[in-house]
């Protein structure tokens, strides 16, 4: 039996590495043998396929109207000057048109309108499959400029309320207060808890803290009258993120909020 077993193996076991992954391994150790043995070869085939089975997938599951788009993972870190070449990224899949958008159109509805809906509609896909688009990204797919997706999402949020998961906002890169000033809101004078507030508004409980825990030590830089440079080094933020925090402590003067009470807050994590 055993003889049996092995001649079985001996016949067939090849044809289970005539495959996509088979070649790879062999692509690996012919090109590239200061990879490591195989063991070493055969981590780097099984992240090949993932990525493959990603940025590839089956064009049989995409519905009429949906694609597939390449864009950043929102668990990437940002960082000033890193490239998109260093930069981690997510594949996923978009409603680009949907039936009710050929319907509306054909009931009348205003093209206007029916891009605003779309251009929001990406960027909360793109963020419900943890990835996170720009502007510019948008305007490419929606056949608009840059400045008109961000009148679009700045129109939506003023009369919603709601903020739309962007890039610059998710990773903090854009030299917007829309995020900001919502956030620190919810929690320093609506009282609500870290989870409720990272579900609002669609940001990470770290990047909530970390709006929470800046504007408080550029608050008492300022009280203990630090100049913008001086805050920027002590803070450990670009002299930007300095400016901004500034900017939204001006407006809540201008509101008449009591900011000390702030220096003292401690959230609520659920």
């Amino acid at each position: 039996m055993k003889k049996q077993l092995t001649h079985l193996q001996a016949t067939y076991n090849p044809m289970m590495h005539k495959t996509f992954a088979g070649a790879l391994g062999a692509f690996f150790a012919g090109e590239c043998p200061q990879l490591g043995g195989f063991r070493t070869r055969q981590v780097l085939v099984q992240a090949v396929m993932s990525m493959v089975g990603e940025f590839y997938p089956e064009t049989s599951h995409l519905r009429q109207g949906q694609i597939q788009w390449v864009t950043v993972d929102k668990d990437e870190t940002a960082s000033y000057g890193k490239s998109m070449r260093n930069t981690r990224l997510k594949s996923v899949v978009l409603d680009l048109v949907r039936a009710e958008d050929i319907a509306e159109r054909a009931e009348g509805k205003r093209l206007r309108a029916i891009k605003k809906e779309a251009a929001v509609r990406l960027f909360e896909q793109a963020d419900d499959q943890n990835g996170c688009m720009t502007n510019a990204e948008v305007a490419i797919l929606l056949k608009i400029s840059p400045p008109t997706v961000g009148r679009y999402v700045h129109e939506h949020e003023f009369e919603t309320g709601e903020l739309v998961p962007r890039r610059g906002t998710i990773h903090d890169m854009g030299p917007t207060l829309t995020h900001k000033k919502p956030i620190i809101r919810k929690l320093f004078l609506e009282g609500k808890s870290v989870g409720q507030v990272s579900r609002e508004t669609r940001h990470s409980p770290e990047a909530i803290h970390r709006y929470i825990r800046n504007f408080k030590q550029v608050l008492l830089c300022r009280k203990k009258g630090l100049s913008e440079k001086e805050t920027a080094f002590a803070v450990k933020i670009s002299e930007r993120l300095v400016r901004e925090y500034d900017l939204l402590i001006d407006k809540f003067r201008e509101e008449n909020v009591v900011l000390e009470g702030i220096l003292q807050y401690v959230g609520k994590e659920l």
